[in-house]
């Protein structure tokens, strides 16, 4: 048997035995953080993969609203069964009100606890929520505490740079996008379909 079929006939084994061992089922707590980009477009993907499964999916988008974007206006044009409130003012530099961006974050927040209540939501993505625990535009706590007593089956996706430390413990899935190279350092301006 040559080299490169034991090797694969050992990972196969090695992954059949951790498949077998894994015999919970619970929805999941999903952070996605980091300064490279894709974390928004990775809760998305996962979005389209609940979709597929039948799952209802809600999102709330905090901090974004000032500029429309491609995956709100595919939602409403192919009508997905997705419940999308984009309830943000812009990037946080552009407001310059903290009061003006911590209503927009309660309401926000008020919004993704109603979806996070609802039962007949499967997934919920709560985006750019990490930007909003970096500023305590929001208390910690209560967002840890919410999460915390969801319903059992119910999968979360949180998304934003600076994840706090808590809300990583509590996760059950956390990736970190790395920023290797961007567009906007060679000065390239946001591209429709890929930064908006």
């Amino acid at each position: 048997m040559n080299r490169h079929k034991e090797q694969k006939i050992r990972h196969k084994q090695a992954f059949e035995e951790r498949k077998a061992r894994a015999t919970q089922e619970k929805g999941l707590i999903i952070v996605n953080t980091g300064a490279g980009k894709g974390k928004t477009t990775a809760a998305l993907g996962l979005a389209f993969r609940a979709l597929g499964q039948g799952l209802k999916v809600g999102i709330v988008q905090f901090i974004k609203g000032a500029i429309p974007t491609g995956e709100a206006a595919l939602v409403k044009k192919l009508n997905l069964p997705v419940e999308m409130h984009t309830m943000g003012d812009g990037f946080t530099w552009n407001t310059q009100d903290r009061d003006k961006d911590i209503a927009s974050a309660r309401r926000a927040w008020d919004k993704a606890v109603s979806l996070l209540r609802d039962e007949s939501f499967g997934l919920v993505i709560l985006d750019e929520l990490n930007i909003v625990l970096k500023y305590d535009y929001l208390p910690l706590e209560e967002i840890l505490q919410e999460l915390r007593n969801k319903r059992p089956m119910l999968h979360v996706v949180v998304t934003g740079r600076n994840a706090r430390d808590e809300l990583i413990d509590l996760a059950d899935l956390v990736t970190e996008m790395k920023l290797v190279k961007h567009p906007y350092r060679q000065g390239v301006k946001p591209q429709a379909g890929i930064e908006y």
